[in-house]
C-alpha cells in the first residue's frame, strides 16, 4: 500500500473540500467499466508509476493551508485526456474525507508517493469520545504546535 500527498490549490477548509467535490459533474466517459457517478476526482498531469500500489487501499492526503489536513480513499487511477487532449491520469476517490492529525508541509507541484509509515494518523484514532474537533480550533491548536 501506498498514498498520496498533494496541493489542495484554493481550497481553504476541509468543508471548502467538500463543497467542491459536491459540485463536480461526472468525468466524460467511464473506460475502467466503475460508475463515476457522485465519486469525487481529480487529473494529474503525471500517471503515477505505482498506482496499483495506490489502489490497493491507499489515500490521497490534501495539503491545505499549508497543512496536511484530512485524507480520503483512492478507488481508482486510470489514464485520461484534458479537454485540450493532453494526456493526464484521471484519480477517483471514495466520497468520505477523513480529517487527519495536522502536520506542517511546504509547497511543491505536483503530488508525491507518502509511505504509509510517514502518514499522520486519522483524528478519530486519537479521540476516545467518537467526536472530531472543529476545523478552525483544530488549525489554531496546530499553529500553535499543541497538536
Amino acid at each position: 500500500m501506498l498514498h498520496m500527498v498533494k496541493l489542495a490549490v484554493g481550497i481553504q477548509s476541509i468543508e471548502d473540500l467538500a463543497l467542491r467535490q459536491s459540485l463536480q459533474t461526472p468525468p466524460v466517459d467511464d473506460l475502467d467499466g466503475t460508475d463515476p457517478t457522485g465519486m469525487p476526482w481529480f487529473r494529474t498531469r503525471m500517471y503515477p508509476r505505482r498506482a496499483a500500489e495506490m489502489v490497493d487501499g491507499g489515500s490521497i492526503y490534501r495539503v491545505i493551508s499549508g497543512r496536511i489536513l484530512c485524507r480520503q480513499r483512492i478507488t481508482a487511477i486510470r489514464p485520461d485526456t484534458r479537454e485540450d487532449g493532453t494526456a493526464c491520469a484521471l484519480v477517483m476517490m471514495a466520497p468520505e474525507i477523513i480529517p487527519v492529525s495536522p502536520r506542517a508541509m511546504r509547497p511543491f507541484q505536483g503530488w508525491r508517493y507518502l509511505r504509509p509509515e510517514d502518514a499522520p494518523p486519522d483524528l478519530r484514532a486519537h479521540d476516545h469520545t467518537g467526536d472530531v474537533l472543529p476545523e478552525a480550533l483544530r488549525n489554531e491548536l496546530a499553529e500553535l504546535c499543541l497538536i
